[in-house]
């Protein structure tokens, strides 16, 4: 996501640190030639383009930014803030009907194709997460396979599917709201019919369900792979239907960014949410400053904590520490922590939450080596989980048959599980250190000192695996 132009900017940003002091208004027009050329094969809007450079421009050859002590930083702010404006300001909250047992309508609305079901499903789960109870409406007559899509994913989220054939999309609407009101059910959402484009026939019954429902909040789903097209179908459906907000989806995938650069700015409405991914977790709330951090390769730190706070539980994370503490940690609870991060989305994607790892290219963050990792764990016995040093080469080939993967990569496991113990291990007494020396530096409580009968049982141990690395030489 942003690749292109994050490495562009990237690259202007760093010409112009190399100026130092002596930066010249010539310096930051040739650099904004590169940022445009940028913007633009990130296919962002024309008009778009030609604004954004120009409000930059205006305040980046402004006096406060050649005399200022750091003009590179002064310009890199420049661009940060009207990245935001570009994009924002935005409230990502639903606006959900404030009255005693009122019922939230949402009618989504979208081309054939731009993930729009899939989207209905993912909206569901957040409202869940929210404490809404949410009801799904299958409302897409034109494609036969959503209706049974909109059930499959109800299922898996223990959402209801409302639907009755033989009615016309308006009248299952309508009935839908009153089936919501009447079993307790305070949110609906609409899933409305798509075409392969837009036609007359698609905008009037979006128009009739719109008026028999008078929803709260119309969502209109946009393909943010399909560049210009996106932004072209959104004008369009803008003027026709009473937007209150857009949900891009695939934001994950090859897309170049132009729509989310260039949706609010022709349309007018918020991008309220993007999608992330192909789970129905993968929808996140969208904020404009957050977007324009990641789009400079500063990373978005919010994010990242946010996802580690969702999924991260709080007694496995307390859990986890005393085993670290104690020096006593397995390959069990390395596996625990490697399925949370799962949880949190692509590895690739949070690297790209972290300042300054965005233009690591050499990084390798490929989630196929997370499952490489899980199966050969899962291939090993409770007791190698638990003493890893008793694995010696039979026992090697037999994980590596049974996980699909080489001795090689089982042993190579086994070495950077090793490694990651003595790090722990070494920070573990680092911290107790400093916590002597300065009171409270490790944080509060500090690090837990170990009982005398707790010191004797690791050295115990140490002794024991010490013994059994010697008999797997043998």
């Amino acid at each position: 996501m942003f690749e292109s132009l994050t490495n562009s900017l990237g690259t202007f940003f760093n010409k112009v640190r190399g100026k130092g002091r002596k930066l010249t208004e010539a310096d930051v027009k040739e650099g904004l030639r590169t940022v445009r050329m940028a913007l633009l094969e990130a296919d962002v809007a024309l008009p778009v383009v030609k604004a954004f450079i120009e409000k930059v421009t205006a305040k980046a050859i402004g006096s406060d930014v050649l005399t200022a002590v750091e003009p590179s930083q002064q310009l890199v702010k420049v661009v940060h803030d009207e990245l935001i404006q570009l994009m924002g300001p935005v409230d990502a909250r639903v606006n959900y009907k404030t009255a005693e047992g009122a019922t939230t309508i949402i009618l989504m609305a979208g081309l054939q194709g731009s993930g729009k079901t899939t989207t209905c499903g993912k909206l569901a789960m957040y409202l869940k997460s929210k404490g809404k109870r949410p009801l799904l409406v299958a409302a897409d007559l034109q494609r036969p396979a959503a209706i049974e899509q909109l059930k499959v994913l109800g299922e898996s989220l223990e959402t209801p599917v409302f639907n009755e054939p033989g009615l016309a999309p308006p009248e299952l609407c309508a009935k839908a709201i009153a089936y919501a009101k009447a079993n307790n059910r305070d949110v609906v959402i609409l899933d409305t019919a798509g075409r392969l484009q837009i036609d007359e026939p698609l905008m009037n019954e979006l128009a009739e369900v719109q008026k028999v429902t008078q929803p709260d909040e119309v969502f209109l789903v946009v393909d943010s792979m399909v560049g210009q097209d996106a932004v072209n179908s959104a004008k369009v459906f803008n003027e026709k239907l009473p937007i209150t907000g857009v949900i891009l989806t695939k934001l994950d995938g090859d897309s170049r960014g132009g729509a989310a650069l260039s949706v609010k700015h022709i349309t007018g409405k918020p991008i309220k949410f993007v999608g992330v991914g192909e789970k129905l977790g993968a929808l996140e709330e969208f904020h404009p400053e957050r977007m324009a951090t990641r789009i400079l390769g500063m990373g978005d730190i919010v994010s990242l904590v946010e996802k580690a706070q969702a999924v991260i539980n709080k007694d496995e994370a307390a859990a986890f520490q005393e085993k670290m503490v104690k020096d006593t940690l397995t390959l069990d609870d390395f596996l625990t922590q490697l399925r949370a991060v799962k949880k949190m989305g692509s590895f690739k994607d949070l690297l790209g939450m972290i300042p300054g790892f965005a233009q690591l290219k050499e990084l390798d963050g490929s989630d196929e080596q997370f499952g490489t990792v899980e199966a050969v764990i899962c291939s090993m016995t409770q007791e190698e989980r638990r003493n890893p040093q008793i694995i010696g080469a039979s026992r090697k080939k037999r994980i590596a048959a049974g996980s699909g993967t080489t001795v090689n990569d089982v042993a190579h496991l086994l070495k950077e599980f090793e490694n990651v113990t003595k790090h722990l291990s070494s920070f573990t007494k680092a911290a107790k250190f400093v916590d002597r020396m300065v009171p409270g530096a490790a944080g509060p409580g500090g690090v837990k000192t170990l009982s005398a009968d707790e010191r004797k049982a690791i050295k115990k141990r140490r002794k024991q695996e010490k013994a059994n690395k010697k008999k797997n030489r043998r």
